[in-house]
């Protein structure tokens, strides 16, 4: 029998993929799903593998003893208030990004969080992507000297042609490029180049393609950030775009430069004319089947049989990236930059 049982609220497309993940865990199993719209038990239970019992009444579902954990699977904009119930109902929480869709939303989920007492695991599972626990390897053994410039960028068309469009046009679902789906590169830059930023300046366009239309918010912003420390970071997000799906990163040290699943170090003494190439997966995809949520959720559960928080993704990681996310839509919207 699997240690934790787990809840999912919001069953959508991203809620395929966290069930599917957690499920795969040697430590957990989906117990139980909450959605605004009813679902029979026994289909979904066939479907998935297990025993599920579906719900209709949140508070219903989180009364369950025997309920360990909640993923929050909803729409941006409910995120706020299911988390805050969820963990008032003394459930840990996994949630999806974003976390809230204002600051002064992320800042009541961090109280109600930190009255409850609860463990949380943020979805910037990024981090725990072979390109980035690679990529973090080679700064952290300093094969690149002192870090000085990165750049991490996503390009993603989210056109008609994903589910998620209908809903995620709207400014009140999607909020901003940014927001919508280029905070993981926002986040693995601050990953990589640390969280001390003194200063955000951000500007934003859109396409005028047919097909991103219908967005009611601009679609693609390039943002600067400027470390205490004197360092300078650069994050596009750009979700209307006609290409391939890339995750784009080029950091540049003291002893070298890292360019996607490509590096030179001085310090190995690596031909400075030629790349060398990294083994690594490459983040290649937007569909969240293909995301590292396997990984990110069983480090979690394994930290709450340690009794010890959540390393890389915890709550405080994901609101210093909403801040400075946050930060970064106001300078868009302003058109001055923004000091923290």
């Amino acid at each position: 029998m699997k240690t934790f049982n787990v809840g999912i609220i919001g069953y959508g497309w991203v809620a395929s993929a966290h069930i599917a993940a957690i499920n795969a865990s040697p430590l957990a199993q989906v117990t139980a799903i909450y959605s605004s719209r009813p679902l029979n038990d026994a289909e979904v239970s066939t479907q998935w593998g297990s025993t599920i019992r579906t719900y209709t009444d949140l508070d219903a579902m989180l009364a369950d003893p025997d309920l360990h954990i909640v993923s929050i699977c909803s729409y941006p904009y409910q995120h706020k208030d299911h988390a805050i119930a969820a963990a008032r109902a003394g459930k840990h929480l996994i949630i999806e990004k974003p976390l809230a869709l204002s600051w002064e939303d992320c800042l009541a989920v961090e109280a109600a969080v930190q009255e409850a007492g609860v463990k949380t695991c943020f979805c910037f599972e990024c981090r725990y992507s072979s390109q980035f626990k690679a990529t973090k390897a080679v700064i952290d053994e300093g094969l690149l000297g002192e870090l000085h410039y990165g750049e991490i960028d996503y390009y993603h068309g989210i056109g008609p042609w994903y589910s998620p469009f209908r809903w995620n046009i709207r400014k009140e679902a999607g909020g901003s490029s940014l927001l919508t789906a280029g905070c993981h590169a926002l986040d693995a830059l601050l990953l990589c180049m640390g969280t001390e930023v003194e200063e955000v300046t951000s500007y934003d366009t859109k396409s005028r393609s047919e097909f991103f239309k219908p967005y009611e918010y601009p679609t693609t912003s390039v943002t600067i950030l400027k470390f205490r420390n004197g360092r300078i970071g650069k994050c596009a997000a750009v979700v209307d775009c006609l290409q391939p799906y890339y995750f784009h990163t080029h950091l540049c040290g003291s002893e070298g430069s890292l360019l996607d699943n490509k590096f030179h170090s001085m310090k190995l003494g690596t031909n400075r004319n030629t790349w060398s190439t990294l083994a690594m997966n490459m983040l290649d995809s937007g569909d969240v089947s293909d995301h590292p949520y396997l990984t990110q959720f069983n480090t979690f559960f394994q930290s709450l049989l340690a009794g010890t928080d959540m390393p890389l993704t915890t709550l405080s990681d994901a609101m210093k990236t909403h801040e400075i996310i946050f930060a970064a839509d106001q300078s868009a919207a302003t058109g001055k930059p923004v000091r923290l």
